[in-house]
C-alpha cells in the first residue's frame, strides 16, 4: 500500500461516512465531494476516476432502466390502485401489512436483484402508508431489511453471494440444497422481530374499510400495453443469461425503459421530458461517487491490504475462523459496499489456503472449474451470509437501501442515518447471531 495515497484515501472515505452519519451533508454531496477530493489530492486520475465508474455501468444501467419504467407507470395511478387492494386484503391491519410486505418481497427477490425489486415495490408503499396513516419510512425499510435478506435464498438473489459461489464453482441446485435454508432462517429473524421493531404499526388497525380512497387506474389501453413490457422484462431477467445469444439484465432494463418511454409519449399521456426529469438522479450520483471512493481505496492499496489480515482473523481454527469471518464481514459490509469487498476477499482468502496447505494450488487459477475442499466450504459460507447480511446494518451498506432513501425523499420523507440504525444494528446482530448457529449446525 502507498502509505500516502492510502491514508489520504481513507481519511476522504471515512470522512464521507462520518458526514453522512451525522448527517451534516446530504449523503449525495458528501460522496460527491469525496470523490472530487480524491481527484485534485491525486489519489485518482479524472480517467481513472471514470473508469472505475465503467466498471460498474451495469449497476447503473440496471437502476436507471427501472427507475424510467416506473416512472412511466406513474400517470395512469396502478400504483394507488394496487395500494388500496393490498389494504383491503390485509383487512386494515398493519400486522398483515408488515407480514405482507415480507411475502411479496422475499419471493421475487430470490430471483430478481435485491434494489430492483426494491424500486419495483416501494412505489406501493407511500400510498399505503397514507390510507392507514402510518409513516412509509419503516415500511421501506422493512422492504430492503426483506430484500437484503431474501438474496441468500438462490445464488442469483444477491451479487455477492453469486461472486463467492461462482469462485468456488458452486451451481444453483447446489445453492438450493446447500445454503438455501440459510436465507428463510435470516427472513425468519426479521418476521420473528416484527412486533418489536415496529410496534405501532403491528398493532394498527382500520374499524371502517369503507374511508378508504377509491383511485381509478388511468389509461387502461397504455398500462395493458405496459404491462407486457414489464412481463417480458421480467422473464427475460431470469432467463436473459441463458438464451444462445446471453442478453444480460442491464440492457433488457434499458430496452424496458426505451419501450415504456415510446408508449407513453405515443399514447400523449406524459411528455419524456417530465419523465426524465423525475429519475431519481441523486442516488444514481451518489453511487457513482460511491464507486470512485471505493476505487481509491484500491487504487492505494487499502482494501488488499485490510483483507491481507485474512490470516490473523481466521488463524488456524477453521470453525473459530468461519465465524470470526462471519462477523467481521458482516461490519465491514455494513460500512463498504459488499461488491467490490467480497471482490478484494475472495482471491485473498484463496491465496491464503494455499499458504495453510489447505487447498491446493489450483484454485488461484481464473480458469479454475473444480470444487474446493469440503472442511474449507465453511469460510466462503460464512463469507457470503456476512457480506449479505451486513448490508442490513446501516444506510449505506447496501445498494437497495439507498435506492429506499431516495424514493422516501421524492415523497417528502428522510430515511436518516439514525433512523436507519436504530432498525438495522439489531437486525444485522440477531441475523449473524442466528446464522452463525446454521453455520455451525450445518458445516462444523
Amino acid at each position: 500500500m502507498e502509505t500516502l495515497s492510502g491514508v489520504t484515501a481513507s481519511v476522504i472515505f471515512f470522512g464521507v461516512l462520518a458526514l453522512i452519519a451525522t448527517e451534516r451533508l446530504h449523503l449525495t454531496i458528501a460522496a460527491f465531494l469525496g470523490a472530487m477530493l480524491l481527484i485534485f489530492l491525486h489519489v485518482l486520475t479524472l480517467d481513472q476516476a471514470i473508469h472505475y465508474i465503467s466498471r460498474s455501468h451495469a449497476t447503473l444501467a440496471l437502476f436507471f432502466g427501472v427507475m424510467v419504467m416506473v416512472r412511466a407507470f406513474e400517470p395512469t395511478k396502478i400504483f394507488d390502485y394496487l395500494a388500496t387492494q393490498i389494504v383491503v386484503i390485509a383487512k386494515g391491519e398493519g400486522k398483515r401489512l408488515l407480514l405482507g410486505i415480507v411475502a411479496i418481497t422475499a419471493p421475487i427477490c430470490a430471483v430478481l436483484p435485491n434494489a430492483t425489486t426494491v424500486m419495483l415495490l416501494a412505489p406501493l408503499l407511500p400510498a399505503m402508508a397514507d390510507e392507514i396513516n402510518v409513516n412509509v419510512v419503516p415500511l421501506l425499510i422493512l422492504m430492503v431489511f426483506v430484500a437484503n435478506s431474501a438474496g441468500l435464498l438462490t445464488l442469483v438473489g444477491d451479487p455477492a453471494t453469486f461472486i463467492v459461489g461462482d469462485a468456488i464453482n458452486m451451481s444453483f441446485a447446489d445453492y438450493l440444497v446447500k445454503l438455501s435454508l440459510g436465507g428463510v432462517i435470516a427472513i425468519g429473524v426479521i418476521v420473528a422481530m416484527l412486533p418489536i421493531l415496529f410496534p405501532s404499526i403491528w398493532n394498527k388497525r382500520l374499524d371502517n374499510l369503507s374511508q378508504l380512497p377509491h383511485p381509478v387506474v388511468n389509461h387502461p389501453r397504455m398500462l395493458a400495453l405496459g404491462s407486457v413490457i414489464v412481463a417480458l422484462v421480467l422473464v427475460m431477467f431470469v432467463i436473459g443469461d441463458r438464451l444462445p445469444v446471453p442478453i444480460s439484465p442491464p440492457a433488457i432494463a434499458l430496452l424496458g425503459a426505451a419501450l415504456c418511454l415510446l408508449l407513453t409519449h405515443h399514447s400523449g399521456i406524459d411528455t419524456v421530458q417530465n419523465i426524465l426529469r423525475d429519475i431519481d438522479w441523486s442516488t444514481l450520483i451518489f453511487f457513482m461517487s460511491i464507486f470512485v471512493l471505493i476505487g481509491g481505496l484500491q487504487e492505494a492499496g487499502v482494501i488488499s491490504a485490510a483483507s491481507g489480515l485474512l490470516g490473523v482473523v481466521i488463524g488456524k481454527n477453521l470453525a473459530l475462523g468461519s465465524l470470526v469471518l462471519l462477523f467481521v464481514t458482516g461490519i465491514l459490509s455494513s460500512l463498504i459496499p459488499n461488491i467490490p469487498l467480497v471482490v478484494a476477499m475472495v482471491p485473498l482468502l484463496k491465496e491464503y489456503l494455499v499458504n495453510v496447505n489447505l487447498a491446493g494450488p489450483e484454485i488461484l487459477a481464473t480458469d479454475f472449474a473444480g470444487q474446493v475442499p469440503v472442511e474449507i466450504l465453511p469460510l466462503f459460507v460464512a463469507m457470503m451470509f456476512g457480506a449479505t447480511l451486513g448490508g442490513n446494518g446501516t444506510l449505506v451498506g447496501a445498494s437497495s437501501n439507498i435506492v429506499a432513501a431516495g424514493i422516501a425523499e421524492q415523497h417528502g420523507k428522510a430515511i436518516t442515518f439514525h433512523e436507519f440504525l436504530r432498525y438495522g444494528l439489531p437486525v444485522m446482530a440477531a441475523q449473524l447471531v442466528v446464522i452463525s448457529l446454521f453455520v455451525i449446525l450445518r458445516f462444523l
